[in-house]
This record gives structure tokens, sequence and C-alpha cells, in this order.
């Protein structure tokens, strides 16, 4: 994600995403995406991994709410219903 600041010539992306399911780890930043709710399919969120397990993950979604948590699938980019939301 190169090229997406304001100046001419663009800043990096100020986050270093994993986007290998097979080596997430808890403190991993992803990019996830909410499915089911037809105004966030096309937005891509940012969270850290707070647990890994097989066949999910939970991701920490606010960094200024502790508390909000939401379970995603464990793929490259982790998919979050919108239920959740």
């Amino acid at each position: 994600m190169q090229g997406m600041g304001n100046n001419a010539g663009g800043d990096d992306c100020p986050f270093a995403f994993n986007f290998d399911a097979s080596t997430f780890k808890v403190g991993d930043t992803v990019s996830y995406r909410v499915v089911g709710n037809a105004m966030f399919e096309d937005m891509p969120f940012v969270g850290e991994l707070v647990e890994v397990h097989d066949d999910f993950v939970i991701i920490a979604g606010d960094s200024s709410d502790p508390t909000v948590r939401y379970q995603g699938t464990r793929e490259s980019r982790p998919q979050v219903s919108a239920d959740q939301i």
C-alpha cells in the first residue's frame, strides 16, 4: 500500500500486515473484511490478532476499546460477519 499519503510523492502505509494465515500469531496486524453488509464489503479494516486458533482468529477491532473483539475466519484476509459489528 504505497503512495497513500497526501503529499506528491505519497507515503507508505503505516501498517505491516501479515497475509500468511499459516504463520498468524498473537500481535500480528491483519487486514480483515466485514461480510454480510453491502456498506462494508469493499472496505478493508485493520486489527490486531489477540487469539489464533486452528480454524478462526479473534481480532481486536478498536485500539481505543479493548473490549471490542471480532471472530474472523483464518485466511489471508480474515472475514468477520457483519452481525458482530
